[in-house]
């Protein structure tokens, strides 16, 4: 294939591919399915998720390594390892390998093992993803981020005077640079408010102060290419919920249904996400990437909120829309802009086909962590499968499978379990991600019944032993890095 000039070129070009790409990470759950649209990718992992019941998923056994304080430490320790590298080089041919998070640190192993990371350099991702950088972006593409003001704010006073001339008030919202929604983002309206968050806030030089308002969060993918950017749709974010997550703030799933949003606001945040993509083109970047909006409930305005420079829990959402089975994964067109083939699509069209409602379907997924404040150890765990959820609402295990589309009806869901047997389960440990058709909100943006039944079903299932004294000291704290 010389030249990919339409969705065809583009299916039978992955489905004819012959180098070995990988995605490291610590599960697959971010490109989950991928596999069966291009031919050689396969996933290279620390955590085994399906009990080594994927054919295209290789974890290494565990050896000795430092404490992992990220996701980038996780791959770094991946690539260093002997059975992966064993295992790449069996395969053959120059392996191209994309990751959900990845440093310089990363692209050094890549380079001496002859592996080309198919993703922007880390310092270009890393430019992009400082919040204040975000803002600047934005306003040079003319996306509008939610009135506010990037400013040093080492106290109060300071914060309060930058706030009053940028006119914010002072109910407001103060974000540091880096960092998940749910720990570095503060609601402030006092001075005590401000002092509970003091250290984190006044160790950065510059925050994003933000005028406070009532607001939904939602969130859409896009692909930057040299064609223009295609845009996925736009997805709703579950958001704090205390059944699913210890982090206030915090995200931990989504819903995509037809009717989430108006259609005005579905065009606006649509509009903003080209135009952002373009512009993150100008800035160097290509590929993939997601972008946060804060939706007014007053009048629905839309602003843009943060920009994740990369694949993200969205992303499984988003490749298995009906949008994708119509013409192809939004990833894949991330993966032809690092392919080397030369390509010229016509990103209108697509991006008129995939705005209509009859391209979007209805699924879930949660995002299921302990939050009970406790530490103790795995000893047994619900395995990865579909499960069933009876008419009085309990749940229990059917069958193995990995994909989810086996989920029949919404009395079935796939889970994709993370925490397992012998692992620590602590406050804030991701247990796993469950996949259900249909919604699990409901017009109020609370979990509906149907969903909260799912999460206390699957977390019966967990059994587990408290800690020995030796082992208190080696347990993750609350708060230890998400890997998802």
């Amino acid at each position: 294939m010389k030249t990919i000039s339409n969705i065809a070129d583009l299916r039978v070009t992955m489905h004819r591919n012959e180098k070995p790409i990988y995605f490291i990470s610590a599960t697959n759950f971010n490109l989950l399915g991928i596999d069966e649209w291009v031919s050689n990718f396969k996933f290279i992992n620390y955590i085994d998720c399906f009990d080594g019941r994927h054919p295209n998923v290789f974890v290494p056994s565990e050896i000795p390594h430092d404490q992992f304080e990220s996701i980038e430490d996780i791959n770094n320790y991946l690539l260093q390892h002997k059975e992966v590298i064993d295992h790449i080089k069996k395969r053959g041919g120059r392996a191209a390998a994309a990751f959900l998070m990845f440093d310089e640190k990363t692209e050094e192993i890549c380079e001496e093992l002859g592996i080309e990371v198919w993703f922007p350099k880390a310092s270009l991702r890393q430019r992009c993803d400082n919040k204040m950088e975000t803002v600047r972006i934005g306003n040079k593409a003319g996306v509008q981020s939610v009135p506010n003001t990037l400013a040093s704010a080492k106290t109060y006073e300071e914060l309060i005077a930058a706030a009053e001339a940028a006119n914010l008030g002072t109910d407001l919202v103060v974000q540091t640079a880096f960092g998940d929604s749910g720990h570095t983002t503060f609601f402030i309206s006092s001075e005590d408010d401000y002092t509970k968050h003091a250290e984190e806030i006044a160790a950065d030089d510059e925050v994003k102060i933000m005028k406070r308002i009532k607001c939904r969060g939602a969130t859409m993918e896009a692909c930057a290419t040299r064609s223009g950017t295609l845009v996925g749709p736009l997805l709703t974010e579950v958001v704090g919920r205390k059944e699913l997550t210890p982090y206030k703030g915090g995200w931990c799933g989504n819903e995509i249904f037809p009717g989430a949003f108006s259609e005005t606001i579905r065009q606006k945040a649509r509009d903003m996400a080209y135009r952002f993509g373009n512009q993150l083109t100008e800035e160097g970047y290509r590929g993939y990437f997601d972008l946060d909006f804060l939706i007014d409930e007053e009048d629905d305005e839309v602003y843009l909120g943060e920009l994740n420079p990369r694949i993200c829990g969205a992303s499984s959402m988003t490749n298995h829309a009906a949008f994708a089975y119509a013409d192809a994964p939004l990833f894949l067109f991330h993966l032809m802009e690092f392919s080397g083939i030369d390509y010229k699509i016509d990103v209108e069209e697509l991006n008129n086909r995939w705005a209509q409602e009859d391209f979007i379907d209805s699924w879930s997924q949660l995002v299921i962590k302990a939050t009970e404040d406790i530490v103790d150890i795995v000893t047994h765990a619900p395995p990865t499968g579909i499960y069933r959820m009876a008419d009085d609402g309990s749940v229990s295990y059917d069958r193995f499978d990995y994909h989810r589309s086996a989920i029949e009806s919404e009395s079935e869901a796939f889970f994709l379990r993370i925490t397992g047997p012998g692992d620590y389960r602590y406050e804030g440990a991701d247990l796993g991600i469950l996949i259900t058709r249909g919604r699990s909100m409901n017009n109020d943006f609370d979990l509906n019944d149907r969903a909260r039944n799912w999460i206390k079903g699957i977390k019966r299932l967990y059994a587990s032993k408290p800690l020995l004294e030796p082992q208190r000291e080696e347990a993750p704290t609350a708060g230890s890095f998400k890997i998802l």
